[in-house]
């Protein structure tokens, strides 16, 4: 898989994002840096949160920029990151992970609020259609969406 080489604003963002793997381990990572209740990115890398104004745009824009680089990969690399991604975490039943992903759609949580319409679909349905094929490759039942 090839992703194209982003420019990475913030030289500690930089060093934390080069010990995370896979792209999609990436965007996990940044998404959870935001706060959704005020839209600002905190950093928590020092023992305690802050967010000043340029450290959140910095995280934002890097956030957009794998984002986008993201969508450009083909479906085939996708399966391939995401794979990885979940071979990568540590005491999870993949059984449990794929139909929790199912059911609790995580994956609609990466993208960057500034990302609307046609690419933010296309997110989704890619990783829907990935997850398709892992629950076929693992044996997850159809999720049980009342549970």
């Amino acid at each position: 898989m090839v992703l194209h080489a982003i420019e990475i604003p913030d030289e500690r963002l930089s060093r934390e994002l080069s010990l995370i793997e896979t792209a999609y381990g990436r965007l996990v990572y940044l998404a959870g840096l935001l706060d959704k209740n005020t839209g600002r990115y905190f950093s928590y890398g020092t023992g305690f949160a802050f967010a000043d104004q340029e450290l959140s745009r910095r995280i934002r824009l890097c956030h957009e920029s794998l984002f986008q680089n993201w969508l450009t990969l083909p479906l085939e690399d996708k399966m391939a990151d995401v794979e990885l991604y979940i071979n990568t975490l540590d005491d999870v039943d993949r059984i449990e992970l794929i139909d929790a992903w199912l059911r609790l759609a995580p994956y609609k949580n990466l993208v960057p609020a500034s990302i609307q319409g046609p690419e933010r679909q296309r997110h989704v349905s890619d990783v829907e259609a990935i997850l398709g094929l892992l629950r076929n490759v693992y044996g997850v039942a159809a999720p049980d969406l009342g549970a």
